[in-house]
């Protein structure tokens, strides 16, 4: 038996057509009823939706070969209704569906962000003009983006409950400015003993490791627990206050310097670059959620673009001193401090809050805030308040080494984070 269909709109026909039929109208024999039943007990279906058939009948050619013919009909009207629409909607859903997508890939930028940073980084080595325009003058405008999309996808319950967690604040200062100074001390004796480098430059270590945490933690913390951004922005905000008085006592500590620091541009640069930006996300969130909305899934790819010219930029500018003949050996003791401020971040904060809950986003946070130092106020203290030019070089390469390690981090635990969910699940 030979049967084919053809679907037009609701209907289908399944059918045969030989030379002159004569239909039978009496007995079929059990063979036949048994294939007409295939219908009842399997009933076809159209787009997954079950159908009927009716007008069943037989018909023989000269032959005597059987063909079938019948019309088949949605089990009740809603599926019917479902049927006359599938090809009047599929245009719009198309739509959506593309529409869906591209948000979905403006929103997903933020994981090519350690790519586009260490494409960045070869850039201003290979060619320096093409980040160099990038001055000075742009970084507060920049990073104060950065903090904008941090506030736009943040509401004031959020910085209400981070200051609801005085016991990780605290802890989060102690790594800024007790673990990560004694790391910087330890490093840039290492630099002067063990290397045999100038001076200058183990005095440029210790100087990065008394500045305060970067802007770009909080942003980090943002792409990997974005429950906790608001923190972490807490936390760097706290150790930016309070670094017009700790870093110069820190420097004096350690490097045997008094800086002195400018109180007011601080904290006028804190206003700027932290405060304004993140109430005016948070204030667009509040009373104009849709605008927000609409913006969203474009902060992601132009948050990537801003980063990458903030890491880019200090490496082209400062590309003399980064290649300059000691440049290998402080690029390997500046791995190693960030490295061992990483580390330590998340080791002392896993000892201490074991029993926490979020154990591990904090972890993650704290990590980020003990790892990632203002390198770019490290680099503009040493050129203002230090003859030697030496003294520049470690936070010069600080910038880079510390954004690209901290993004690398921001992908490593993004994907271990999707691999537990999926055991999970």
């Amino acid at each position: 038996m030979n049967l084919s269909s053809s679907i037009l709109g609701k209907n289908l026909q399944i059918h045969r057509f030989h030379r002159p039929q004569l239909e039978f109208s009496t007995n079929i024999s059990s063979r036949n009823q048994s294939i007409l039943g295939l219908f009842d007990r399997f009933p076809p279906q159209i787009n997954g939706v079950s159908v009927r058939c009716s007008n069943i009948w037989l018909s023989a050619d000269w032959s005597s070969k059987f063909s079938i013919s019948t019309r088949c009909v949605p089990n009740s009207s809603s599926e019917s209704l479902r049927l006359d629409c599938d090809s009047s909607s599929s245009s719009p859903e198309i739509l959506n569906q593309k529409k869906a997508s591209f948000v979905e890939i403006l929103k997903q930028s933020n994981s090519l962000l350690p790519h586009v940073v260490l494409a960045s980084t070869l850039i201003a080595l290979i060619f320096p003009p093409s980040f160099a325009w990038f001055t000075s003058r742009y970084y507060a405008p920049a990073l104060g983006f950065l903090m904008f999309a941090v506030g736009v996808n943040s509401s004031e319950k959020d910085f209400l409950e981070a200051f609801k967690q005085p016991t990780a604040i605290f802890a989060g200062y102690v790594g800024q400015f007790f673990v990560k100074p004694l790391l910087g001390y330890l490093f840039g004796t290492i630099a002067v003993t063990f290397f045999g480098l100038p001076t200058a430059i183990g005095a440029g270590i210790m100087l990065v490791s008394c500045v305060s945490g970067a802007q770009l933690s909080s942003y980090a913390t943002f792409l990997t627990d974005p429950s906790l951004a608001p923190l972490s922005v807490v936390m760097t905000s706290l150790s930016t206050a309070t670094a017009v008085f700790v870093t110069p006592f820190l420097s004096l500590l350690l490097i045997g310097k008094r800086l002195p620091v400018d109180v007011k541009g601080m904290i006028s640069s804190i206003t700027q670059i932290v405060v304004a930006p993140i109430a005016a996300g948070l204030l667009l969130n509040r009373f104009f959620p849709k605008i927000c909305e609409a913006i969203r899934p474009f902060l992601p790819p132009l948050s990537v673009l801003v980063t990458a010219c903030c890491v880019g930029a200090p490496l082209a500018i400062n590309i003399n001193a980064v290649i300059s003949p000691f440049g290998f050996s402080i690029l390997l003791l500046i791995v190693a401090f960030h490295l061992s401020a990483f580390i330590a971040g998340y080791a002392l904060t896993g000892f201490a809050f074991h029993r926490a809950p979020d154990v591990k986003a904090l972890q993650r946070t704290l990590s980020y805030e003990t790892g990632m130092q203002s390198s770019l106020l490290a680099l503009a203290l040493a050129n203002r308040f230090f003859q030697d030019p030496l003294v520049g070089v470690p936070p010069a390469i600080s910038t880079v080494m510390m954004s690209l390690m901290g993004f690398s981090l921001v992908m490593i635990w993004n994907k271990s984070k999707e691999k537990n969910m999926i055991k999970q699940s």
